[in-house]
């Protein structure tokens, strides 16, 4: 492994939690390790492993573009790590109306139903 692979694997862990990383970790076989291997440190260690920008504004232009392509799995995921990174109820909501205006009310919809399922699990919405 090389640093990349070690930055990107505790940027992982402190944004998704570790328990999912090392779930994903472990779960992953000889065809989906290299997948997992690579990602952790292309888009973790290479895309999350400086300080040119925050973890909160990562997670949240995440959210944008994971909203964006309607990757709802994802943005689900996201969203946890946004409010592990610090995002909250307001400007998640305010990122969804960003998606709303350039990617259509649909695709809102399912981010706010996503974000609600979220909230609700963080008992973050009265």
């Amino acid at each position: 492994m090389d640093d990349k692979f070690e930055i990107g694997l505790e940027q992982r862990k402190a944004t998704l939690g570790a328990e999912y990383v090392e779930k994903s970790l472990a779960n992953a076989d000889d065809f989906t390790r290299p997948f997992q291997e690579a990602m952790t440190a292309w888009c973790w260690g290479f895309g999350w492993g400086d300080d040119a920008i925050d973890a909160k504004t990562r997670s949240m232009m995440n959210l944008a573009m994971i909203g964006a392509l309607g990757k709802m799995h994802e943005w689900e995921l996201h969203c946890r790590g946004a409010i592990n990174n610090g995002v909250t109820v307001e400007e998640i909501r305010a990122i969804i109306h960003v998606i709303g205006i350039y990617c259509g009310v649909p695709q809102s919809l399912e981010c706010f139903r996503a974000a609600r399922k979220v909230l609700e699990e963080k008992g973050m919405l009265d």
